[in-house]
């Protein structure tokens, strides 16, 4: 790996969260620039989180892991006719 001048090097935690759909593989990266920890996930590639300690950045990575699992779910139910999902209008 290349590294700028002035970059360190940051550390990597392997961990797993348990989320209600099972336990799921996640890296947490410590993020020099905002402090706190990155987290991304190999089997979910659409989760990317953040938060300032491990703990609190594990919290977030169960929701967005959740969330992400829950669209799906929600997007294959749509596209076979089982419900409707009602697209509202955001106010700007």
């Amino acid at each position: 790996m290349l590294l700028w001048a002035g970059m360190s090097k940051t550390r990597k935690i392997n961990t797993t969260v348990k989320t209600r759909y099972g336990t799921v593989a996640i890296i947490l990266e410590q993020e020099p620039d905002m402090g706190g920890f990155m987290v991304i996930s190999k089997v979910r590639p659409d989760v990317i989180t953040w938060g300032k300690t491990q703990s609190h950045a594990k919290c977030m990575a169960i929701e967005a892991i959740e969330c992400s699992i829950e669209g799906e779910v929600l997007i294959a139910a749509e596209k076979e006719g089982s419900i409707a999902i009602r697209k509202q209008r955001v106010a700007t």
